[in-house]
């Protein structure tokens, strides 16, 4: 099932300065060879269901592996049924009316 998720992972009891965890989860979304798109407060990911949901743990694995003792996510889903969209053409979409 194709899934376009939003990301938002937080490692805790790390400091104040999060940037290179984020970096870190950044990576393992590349490597994972899945379309996703950065944003102030998170990350896009679209791909197969398995694969995403793969992503997520990985990036836990990977903070906690950094030494953050406790890692807090926040994840929104999002399928459908009645045909194939992806994030670009959700953009696309809301764009296009903004231009009306």
């Amino acid at each position: 099932m194709h899934v376009i998720a939003d990301l938002n992972v937080i490692p805790l009891g790390v400091g104040v300065s999060v940037s290179s965890y984020v970096a870190a989860c950044e990576r393992v979304i590349r490597e994972a060879g899945l379309e996703h798109q950065l944003h102030a407060y998170g990350t896009n990911i679209e791909g197969e269901w398995d694969a995403v949901t793969a992503v997520v743990k990985r990036c836990h694995e990977v903070l906690h592996e950094m030494g953050a003792p406790r890692v807090n996510t926040s994840l929104k889903l999002g399928t459908r049924t009645d045909r194939e969209q992806t994030m670009a053409d959700r953009i696309s979409k809301v764009e296009g009316l903004l231009r009306e």
